[in-house]
């Protein structure tokens, strides 16, 4: 069935054309500008785009997401590799690129670029926005003479990445939103109801079970104290904010992390996705592997995962094989090692990184429906438990009300 697809593509000359046209998918619609001479930039399906339209809040729509260095990685890709030079391609790309922050930066990578400087030395002066993973692999696709090829194994790279956090977010964003709900219904019950049933029971001079005395302190509690508690939740939503990443948050919170009850295995999965990943992706780029694991560690996104992976690179820069320590290491399973040896042994090590991280992606996908599944129930539980329990305390009164009445 036939859809309107809204495109973006460069001509011959380089100039950029924004136009609408039907086909049946978005490959069908790229092969046919391809044979109109053009070169796509982006295709969108123009039901879907309208359906997932993301609404722009200034000042945090402003935000570089990695989407937005994906979607940068394979547009940029696609140029140099229809034939556009690479001071070309960056003059498109800041053109054309919807986040204005990013725009911004890709202008400053342009004017490095047109003076003579390297793309991966114009990327690492913006260390905060470029990973130091995309900095290596542009470095050594220019060495090398593949940076297109680079640039397509980046945005494959980071696109997985993003798909990876959107199914970790999907199962985090349910409970959160119930425990929020749960949060603000006690909170509205004990700052308004209660209240209302604590002057009842005091103009009656019934006799309060301890349940109730406990419920009506804390309202009182609550009302004295909720605007403190709301400015220290914001002071420590405001620290953490800006101290979540530092070092030695990092060391106690992240082993925590993979010792927790349901989340630890999840966290360790994401860990182990990321790690296998990012090290194929640089390894098949020509990164030097003692590099590589210098920066892999850090990505992986655990303090943890970050130490043992130093711990391979001390046995490579001693002369042991990548896999040597990893048998008995906490970290990595044992099927990572084996799959790892046999890359060694057969020269593909690369390509069994890449299967280790498919795996880990199709366990973390099946782990967070699982989840899903199973807290679900529970938080609907939780919820019923909370509100459901502080009513009770404050109809049991009522019984010996009713006993004095009789």
């Amino acid at each position: 069935m036939a859809s309107t697809f809204s495109y973006v593509a460069v001509d011959a000359s380089g100039k950029k054309i924004k136009d609408t046209v039907d086909g049946t998918s978005s490959q069908a619609v790229a092969a046919q500008l391809r044979a109109k001479g053009l070169t796509p930039l982006s295709v969108e399906d123009g039901m879907a785009k309208g359906l997932n339209a993301e609404i722009k809040i200034p000042g945090l729509s402003d935000k570089i997401s990695l989407k937005d260095i994906a979607v940068m990685s394979r547009q940029l890709a696609t140029m140099i590799n229809s034939g556009l030079s690479l001071l070309r391609a960056l003059i498109i790309l800041v053109d054309q690129t919807e986040n204005k922050a990013l725009a911004s930066i890709l202008g400053e990578v342009r004017n490095d670029v047109e003076v003579g400087r390297s793309l991966s030395t114009a990327l690492a002066k913006h260390p905060k926005v470029f990973p130091p993973l995309m900095i290596n692999m542009v470095k050594a696709g220019e060495v090398g003479g593949f940076l297109d090829d680079t640039l397509v194994a980046l945005a494959e790279n980071f696109e997985d990445e993003v798909k990876l956090r959107a199914k970790v977010k999907s199962a985090m964003s349910y409970p959160i939103v119930v425990l929020v709900i749960a949060i603000i219904a006690a909170t509205a019950m004990l700052l308004f109801i209660i209240p209302v049933f604590a002057g009842m029971f005091e103009s009656m001079g019934a006799e309060l079970p301890l349940p109730t005395q406990i419920m009506i302190t804390l309202s009182d509690l609550l009302k004295v104290g909720i605007i403190p508690i709301i400015v220290l939740i914001g002071i420590f939503m405001f620290w953490w904010s800006r101290h979540k990443n530092d070092r030695s948050i990092r060391e106690k919170l992240d082993p925590l992390k993979l010792k927790a009850p349901v989340f630890g295995p999840l966290a360790k999965k994401i860990a182990l996705a990321r790690f296998s990943r990012n090290l194929a992706a640089m390894l098949k780029s020509g990164v030097p592997i003692l590099q590589a694991l210098s920066i892999v560690g850090e990505a992986s996104g655990n303090v943890v995962v970050e130490k043992a992976t130093l711990d391979l690179q001390d046995a490579v820069r001693k002369g042991h094989s990548i896999t040597s320590n990893m048998a008995g290491s906490a970290v990595f399973p044992p099927m990572v090692a084996q799959m790892m040896a046999v890359g060694e042994d057969t020269g593909a090590l690369d390509t069994m990184l890449e299967k280790v991280a498919d795996f880990y992606d199709q366990e973390v996908e099946a782990t967070t429906e699982q989840l899903t599944s199973l807290i679900e129930p529970l938080m609907i539980m939780f919820v019923g438990i909370v509100v459901g329990g502080m009513v009770i305390t404050m109809y049991l009164p009522m019984f010996s009300i009713y006993d004095q009445i009789q």
